[in-house]
């Protein structure tokens, strides 16, 4: 839907007579996604760019090419921000993918065209808070679960090479800051199989992050599937005080 979008926004630009304001608007309302598209056009012509479907949100666009890869950009290049800033969801999706029992897919950057890509292996399924409430419902004490599972290994993780990203944020653990819109379930087998978009990971509470598996969608608040998230975490971290 988003590339159908821009590509007649990109059209009707063509109707301005005034190249500078055409320019402009090209630049700071469709994010030079064409300049982009065609950079990684370029740069993998062996893959199948037919099927493509365009993503947009937070500070970054995003092309899902061929339902293989997923390649992600900020929506407007600042020069000024130094590397450590670009390949920071890298390094933190890197370290924590070996502890999460959800997947988390490693990000490779790619430079091409003067741009600078996030590229990842995308994960097939539906976003959970995009399911219906009867469905979310009929599968909260197993997603549930899983989510409290995820957010135990997670949050208690201690991995190596992330403390310069801690900064002076309060907090107890490390985040993802966004699950409500970034659980992937497989519909066939009815089980979430993967966490995307790591952009505002980082140090946080373990309140914080209870709210965000509900906080952007009064559907999942409604669903009761947070009590069951709450409940299961205390569970496990019952169980590891009772074999300490």
């Amino acid at each position: 839907m988003w590339k159908l979008f821009f590509e007649i926004c990109d059209i009707l630009c063509w109707l301005i007579p005034n190249r500078r304001i055409r320019n402009k608007l090209r630049h700071e309302q469709l994010f030079d996604w064409r300049r982009k598209y065609n950079a990684l056009r370029k740069k993998y012509p062996e893959l199948n760019f037919k099927h493509t479907v365009m993503i947009k949100g937070g500070w970054n666009i995003g092309f899902i090419i061929d339902n293989r890869y997923v390649f992600k950009i900020r929506k407007h290049i600042d020069r000024s921000v130094p590397t450590s800033k670009i390949t920071r969801e890298q390094r933190i999706t890197n370290a924590l993918a070996d502890v999460s029992p959800l997947r988390i897919p490693r990000i490779e950057i790619v430079r091409t065209g003067g741009y600078t890509f996030y590229k990842y292996d995308f994960i097939p399924g539906k976003n959970l808070n995009k399911l219906r409430m009867g469905t979310i419902i009929r599968h909260r004490e197993k997603w549930g679960r899983q989510i409290a599972e995820f957010i135990y290994a997670v949050h208690n993780a201690r991995p190596d090479g992330l403390d310069d990203l801690r900064g002076n944020a309060p907090g107890d653990g490390w985040n993802h800051n966004d699950m409500c819109n970034n659980m992937i379930v497989d519909t066939r087998s009815m089980t979430i199989v993967g966490l995307i978009d790591w952009e505002y990971a980082g140090w946080g509470t373990l309140k914080s992050e209870f709210d965000n598996t509900v906080v952007f969608s009064s559907k999942m608040r409604r669903s009761g599937i947070q009590r069951v998230i709450i409940s299961h975490y205390q569970y496990l971290a019952n169980k590891q005080i009772d074999k300490e």
